[in-house]
């Protein structure tokens, strides 16, 4: 018998490759696999909010993020802590803009300035992990460079799997948020 995270891994994996083909036309297995990787690491929330600064609270804010990645400036200690780092970016930055649009939402701000920004920042980020393209990070270098260039359509095709969620548990009678907490 599977495991709750194994069961939820292999919805995730389903759901994605699912949308995004349907949706997104990308017929990508490492890519939708990657991405529903993700979405079962962020499952746990100390996954999801994993960049702390000094005083051990956790970083929530993507340009606070990309501060803390230089390791000229920031606090990266290495280009191979940078590298991690923009991995993270890249991931919090898609799952965000992908599962839950409505963040973008703002008193202070226009929603389309913050959408860009966090878009911006998830594509850059993934490119720069795409440089890293030798030694152990070769292998995995060209799956970020495509994850760079397509950053708007995943962040489309994610929103498309949020849907799919919403469509399961309104079909299941259960709520969203209880889904979210039996995930979490």
């Amino acid at each position: 018998m599977f495991s709750e995270t194994q069961s939820l891994r292999q919805l995730f994996h389903k759901i994605v490759a699912d949308c995004y083909s349907r949706y997104t036309g990308l017929h990508d297995a490492e890519l939708t696999s990657y991405i529903a990787d993700v979405l079962s690491d962020f499952a746990d929330l100390d996954r999801l909010y994993r960049m702390r600064d000094e005083a051990g609270t956790p970083i929530e804010e993507v340009s606070r993020m990309l501060e803390a990645s230089d390791p000229v400036y920031g606090t990266a200690p290495s280009f191979i802590a940078e590298r991690s780092m923009r991995k993270h970016i890249g991931d919090y930055s898609l799952f965000h803009a992908g599962m839950y649009p409505e963040i973008f939402r703002s008193q202070d701000r226009h929603e389309g300035e913050l959408y860009q920004e966090m878009v911006q920042a998830g594509r850059s980020s993934y490119y720069i992990v795409s440089q890293f393209n030798v030694f152990e990070y070769a292998a995995e270098a060209e799956l970020f460079a495509r994850l760079a260039e397509n950053f708007e359509l995943c962040v489309y095709g994610l929103n498309k799997v949020r849907c799919e969620f919403d469509r399961l548990c309104l079909r299941s009678g259960a709520e969203l948020g209880q889904f979210e907490e039996h995930a979490a």
